[in-house]
């Protein structure tokens, strides 16, 4: 059971969208894949062709369900999601509480899914520091830090570098690795961008995806990059970086079963 953690030290790099993608990528190639959103905006089931409309998810009922397999939805070919869903202010500040007191709480409520077998999972975190990455990060086989072609994304890279992320290592099974989002050729500052960090991070920079405006269009229209358009740059970037995290982790192709309804799902 891989667990891979999607992050960024900031917001608006395109994160959610990056997970998603992953997601599906892995999915395509015949795993059977799980996406677990721990951000409050609740905006990962939005890829996946969740309505808007629909708050399902586990952290409401965290505290008092002990697996929180029950609120996952299945949505698609070998595809899963576990919204975080629609929540109070008390209970997003109980369910960050005891991740941030319980030890054992994060394990038990995903008990049933870590040790699903040939499971990989790919978890969304909300940017900067947060209870859950610092909670999942002790789980976690594998991070992927999301950042942008720009300076304020390049500013940052001493922060991750230097662990104040979580305030202590960010991975210490197979390590921490870099995506660069929306890099644009066009543009002098982003391509200096991205030139200064396949320098600076040679083998850590695990892909780079080019700005694509299909990217924000499949968005729209609740389709990964790959339905909406197999073609485009963004496609190719994806599947690649899919490919080299599906090497490091030693992920085998699965045959999940094929799903289609969206439901609620016990696998």
């Amino acid at each position: 059971m891989p667990l891979v953690c999607v992050c960024s030290p900031k917001g608006g790099v395109g994160k959610t969208t990056v997970t998603a993608n992953l997601a599906y990528a892995l999915a395509r190639a015949g795993s059977k894949v799980l996406a677990i959103d721990f951000d409050v905006q609740n905006a990962l089931r939005l890829h996946f062709g969740v309505p808007l409309s629909d708050g399902r998810g586990y952290v409401a009922k965290a505290i008092e369900s002990a697996d929180w397999s029950q609120s996952v939805l299945t949505a698609g070919s070998n595809m899963f999601v576990l919204p975080y869903g629609d929540v109070t202010e008390d209970q997003r500040l109980e369910f960050e509480q005891r991740l941030t007191n319980d030890s054992h709480f994060l394990l038990r409520g995903l008990s049933t899914l870590l040790n699903y077998p040939g499971l990989v999972i790919i978890a969304d975190f909300p940017p900067g520091p947060n209870p859950a990455l610092k909670a999942v990060s002790h789980l976690a086989d594998l991070h992927l830090v999301t950042m942008l072609a720009d300076t304020a994304s390049l500013s940052l890279l001493p922060h991750i570098e230097n662990h104040r992320l979580i305030g202590e290592p960010l991975n210490n099974k197979a390590g921490y690795y870099f995506v660069l989002n929306q890099s644009d050729n066009r543009r002098h500052i982003s391509r200096d961008v991205t030139a200064f960090m396949q320098q600076r991070l040679g083998d850590r920079l695990l892909g780079v995806i080019n700005r694509d405006e299909s990217v924000a269009e499949a968005n729209a229209s609740q389709q990964s990059i790959f339905d909406f358009s197999p073609a485009s740059a963004a496609a190719f970037d994806i599947e690649l970086i899919s490919k080299r995290v599906a090497a490091l982790l030693g992920i085998k192709i699965g045959d999940g079963a094929v799903h289609t309804a969206l439901r609620t799902s016990n696998f």
